[in-house]
């Protein structure tokens, strides 16, 4: 996708099951085109993506991508952008 984005794993069967939001999270960056960004909105549940979801993209992306927690949204859960640099 080359533009910037938000997806939402929120609700439904993402607020029970952690492995489902960082696989569709790492989706979501695999879509994103180089230079843009996605906003990656988690469920309240699991609290700030920093203690979960920042490591597993770490992991898999390594230096292609910059992360930055936003903060939690009105809806409860919480929005990490993730930029994708190539």
């Amino acid at each position: 996708m080359d533009k910037n984005w938000s997806i939402s794993l929120e609700h439904e069967e993402y607020e029970n099951n952690k492995d489902l939001v960082i696989k569709n999270a790492i989706n979501a960056v695999e879509q994103t085109g180089p230079q843009f960004y996605v906003n990656i909105v988690t469920p309240a549940a699991f609290g700030e993506p920093d203690s979960y979801l920042t490591p597993a993209l770490t992991n898999y992306f390594g230096e292609t991508i910059n992360q930055k927690f936003i903060d939690q949204c009105g809806c409860g859960g919480f929005v990490l952008l993730v930029w994708k640099n190539s």
